[in-house]
């Protein structure tokens, strides 16, 4: 090997090793620091595609179970309810056995019908007040707005409506009265209304430019979104009697859909419905049970019996919906910490592996530089030569 002073090759590839000592040393450090072997495309172009796969997969499981948790709570909410339903009518059915005794005289009949209103009264209580994140369950939980047939979403009636939300509301045809003489609009089904007065929120007659309104009908769980004009391309802007005369049909759902997997398979989804518990409703048809005559009382016992069982078909199908959101937790959990597994044997750093690499990498680093300054030092032995 030639001696030469100008171009030192020993230092220049020991420089060029040290270099890579370095650097490997320096991914030792951030892998151990941080726990993973993955922190960017570069440490490993393919794991990093396959564990960001992973990790939406996980994610969208662990929403899921999130989601079913929530759900068996919602239904937990609804089956509590129809417990005390059931509860009533247990007692409604011991009022009607009593009164179907020729021992009970008309008088006595009086205050056990006034019983059963009041217990047929807080039916319907309990109907309205069986709410989870604002959504009625007991009253046609998963009801929808027939868009077609309801007149107030006509398009070509420009009525100004842009949307409707409903929160357990009844099936059924609901009629508007919208005056154009006092302000107040009110909506009804021929059973039950409720009317507002929106004359103070308007600008003149109608909805302020550029702008929107909500019209709640709270009592009923109805709520209108009215536009403005230059706010809706299709249903035009809303006036002072617009609406009146519109219709919004109410149409029964399928009830509601809890996302208990990662994906949007039909497999992933478990649909509930419940039917509309009223007393009046088609479910409990407890309108025309009466305990004032004996005759009245023992037809009672029958409406009651077929009420009890019909609730008792609703409980059924609920605690049926409960298992499956439990099995669904259980089989995503299952997913979940398999899929965590996977992702964690390709991203995260082997602690074993990275302290022996850093332990050979600082070696290599020091010998390295050791081997740097012997390679500095040899030109030196030039001078040899140029001294007598």
């Amino acid at each position: 090997m030639a001696l030469r002073v100008n171009t030192n090759i020993a230092a220049l590839n020991a420089a060029k090793t040290m270099r890579a000592n370095i650097a490997d040393l320096g991914t030792r450090l951030e892998r151990l620091s941080s726990g993973v072997r993955i922190k960017g495309s570069a440490d490993d172009a393919a794991g990093i595609s396959i564990t960001e796969g992973l990790r939406a997969q996980a994610s969208g499981l662990t929403t899921g179970v999130r989601n079913a948790e929530m759900g068996a709570h919602m239904v937990q909410v609804a089956d509590g309810a129809l417990n005390e339903v059931n509860a009533m009518l247990i007692r409604m059915r011991e009022l009607a056995v009593q009164a179907s005794s020729s021992t009970m005289s008309d008088l006595n009949r009086e205050s056990v019908e006034a019983e059963m209103t009041h217990l047929k009264q807080y039916v319907d209580g309990i109907a309205e007040t069986a709410v989870y994140n604002d959504q009625i369950l007991l009253r046609g939980f998963g009801n929808v707005i027939d868009e077609t047939n309801s007149t107030a979403m006509d398009p070509a009636g420009e009525t100004g409506v842009t949307n409707v939300s409903l929160s357990g509301v009844p099936a059924g045809t609901y009629t508007l009265e919208d005056s154009a003489v006092d302000g107040t609009i009110s909506i009804g089904n021929g059973t039950v209304s409720q009317t507002v007065n929106i004359n103070t929120r308007l600008d003149g007659n109608e909805v302020a430019a550029g702008t929107s309104m909500v019209i709640d009908f709270d009592r009923l769980g109805i709520s209108l979104t009215v536009a403005g004009d230059g706010v809706s391309d299709t249903n035009g802007s809303y006036a002072i009697g617009d609406l009146d005369g519109k219709t919004l049909v109410v149409s029964e759902g399928t009830g509601g859909s809890f996302q208990v997997g990662a994906t949007s398979a039909a497999e992933d989804r478990i649909d509930v419905s419940i039917a509309d518990m009223n007393a009046s409703g088609d479910m409990l048809n407890l309108g025309t049970v009466s305990a004032s005559s004996q005759a009245g009382a023992r037809d009672a016992i029958t409406q009651l019996d077929q009420a009890i069982k019909n609730v008792g078909s609703v409980r059924g199908d609920l605690g049926a919906v409960m298992n499956r959101l439990q099995r669904a937790i259980n089989s995503s959990d299952n997913s979940l910490e398999n899929t965590v597994h996977s992702e964690s044997a390709v991203r995260d750093a082997d602690m074993a592996i990275e302290v022996t690499q850093f332990t050979r990498s600082q070696i290599l680093t020091q010998a390295a530089t050791a081997m740097l300054a012997q390679a500095n030092s040899a030109p030196q032995q030039a001078l040899g030569l140029l001294v007598q």
